[in-house]
């Protein structure tokens, strides 16, 4: 059995964009991922096993005032180590490094992506304390909505565009694999930023083509 383990933001977590509550087990984009994987092994012998970590807020490795302890690249170490050995870490960061507060440039978030992959290549968590594969997924662009514009502010929109090359460039050229989510789903109108379940669904589907594809199935 291979371990994936899914290290992301709210995306990750499942927040509901209508009712700011969480998906069930079965409509978050990392255990969607998990059923996909498994969908041709036997019940009592699956080949994959997804470990979800998201976090409301998490960052790529900016230190929220506002927020709190929300600082994926300081967090990543300890999670990797409980859950190791781990053949992949996906990881879907970058959109709350969007906001305001940070003064964020695009280059400067790609570049924290790369960080967080850099730090799990480098991690000896993967099978017989190897690197495991890092698979860098660039959220889908934020969309035009009242919700959460206190937080985000008005330009976040153009910005969360400019991400994909960027996060495809610095994804090269740590030799981390790439996926642009933006190319399969759409952010959801309900609030902007968060994901409706057909967009959990299609994320599952594109990542588990791009896992596969990783370790040759």
């Amino acid at each position: 059995m291979k371990t994936v383990l899914c290290y992301g933001d709210s995306n990750t977590w499942g927040y509901k964009p209508r009712t700011a509550d969480r998906y069930d087990h079965k409509t978050r984009w990392p255990m969607a991922l998990q059923s996909i994987l498994n969908r041709d092994a036997p019940p009592d012998d699956p080949r994959w096993w997804v470990v979800e970590e998201g976090q409301n807020g998490r960052t790529t490795c900016r230190e929220d005032p506002v927020e709190g302890d929300r600082n994926g690249l300081r967090q990543l170490i300890p999670i990797l180590e409980s859950h190791k050995p781990i053949d992949l870490v996906v990881i879907m960061l970058g959109t709350n490094d969007l906001k305001p507060r940070f003064s964020p440039l695009p280059f400067d978030i790609a570049r924290g992506v790369q960080r967080v992959a850099i730090a799990a290549q480098q991690s000896e968590t993967g099978p017989g304390n190897s690197a495991p594969k890092v698979l860098i997924v660039c959220p889908p662009a934020t969309v035009e909505s009242p919700v959460f514009k206190h937080i985000f502010g008005g330009g976040t929109i153009a910005l969360s565009k400019k991400l994909p090359p960027l996060y495809r460039a610095l994804a090269g050229e740590c030799g981390a694999a790439f996926l642009d989510a933006g190319k399969y789903i759409q952010t959801s109108a309900a609030d902007g930023i968060h994901l409706d379940p057909e967009a959990h669904r299609k994320l599952a589907e594109a990542a588990a083509g791009a896992v596969t594809g990783l370790f040759g199935y």
